[in-house]
């Protein structure tokens, strides 16, 4: 498997070219993933120590929640920077968001300083200034998506975990199965397999080897069931191979392949 990623931004990032949403039809209980608007992915350090210059913009951060203050809020941090403060995040997005264990978390939204007073009379959030002491002045980002970020062996080796839901994933393109298939290559977990996504709609083609981020959702790879939901154009040589490969192991179906890169500040 490749490995000149660096580990892919070290888990911690990602920077998306475009900017668009999951398509509304995604029926989940998670909020919507999206793509940010500049200056697009940074790291929750840069959110602490670059918060002026930050302010009112729209970030894409990708972290482990570290903990969960409330029902609509919670802390993030990087692990590697053993300096960086724990950023709150408050979800503004109105969907319900369950915090999972031991996986990242992508978050999209405004970079603000806190003011509690201010969050409760715009998003009517009821939240108990009593519990953000701590954080009040300090850095904010207001959530305008959040979704599961997990690797795509975490995926691939347990993908119960994950069916149903809206996940934003990045990998390096491994195998390109035709115009409509390709694999996002498994390179943190050993003796995890490679997963395979199917974008059904692209408006561009993918590269082998090129880094890429994919937001979808997970299903079980069932032949019968993509070719109904989909307009493919497999050949019966191309079915046979997919369903001998990939039967009933998870596939994401994506609604959106964007290039990633790594930031400067994460080299």
């Amino acid at each position: 498997m490749r490995n000149n990623l660096q580990g892919l931004w070290n888990r911690k990032a990602i920077a998306l070219v475009a900017s668009v949403a999951l398509l509304a039809a995604c029926e989940t209980n998670q909020p919507q993933a999206t793509t940010p608007a500049s200056p697009g992915n940074v790291t929750t350090e840069q959110v602490a120590n670059q918060t002026e210059a930050l302010l009112g913009k729209t970030v894409t951060v990708r972290s482990e929640p570290v903990q969960k203050i409330s029902d609509s809020t919670f802390t993030i941090s990087d692990e590697q920077f053993f300096s960086n403060e724990n950023i709150l995040v408050v979800n503004t997005s109105g969907k319900p968001f369950v915090l999972p264990e031991n996986t990242e978390v992508q978050v999209t939204g405004q970079v603000a300083n806190l003011v509690v007073a201010d969050v409760n009379r715009e998003y009517n959030l009821g939240l108990d200034p009593n519990l953000y002491v701590e954080y009040e002045g300090r850095p904010v980002i207001y959530a305008q998506s959040i979704a599961l970020a997990p690797e795509p062996g975490e995926i691939t080796q347990n993908p119960s975990r994950y069916y149903g839901q809206t996940l934003a994933v990045t990998g390096e393109v491994e195998d390109i199965v035709d115009a409509n298939s390709f694999t996002l290559d498994e390179e943190q977990l050993i003796g995890a397999e490679d997963l395979l996504v199917i974008n059904a709609n692209p408006t561009a083609a993918v590269n082998d080897g090129e880094a890429v981020a994919v937001t979808g959702v997970l299903r079980p790879f069932v032949v019968a069931e993509i070719e109904r939901d989909y307009d493919l154009t497999w050949d019966l040589d191309l079915q046979r191979k997919l369903e001998a490969e990939y039967s009933q192991k998870p596939v994401l179906v994506a609604d959106g392949v964007y290039p990633s890169a790594i930031p400067e500040a994460a080299k």
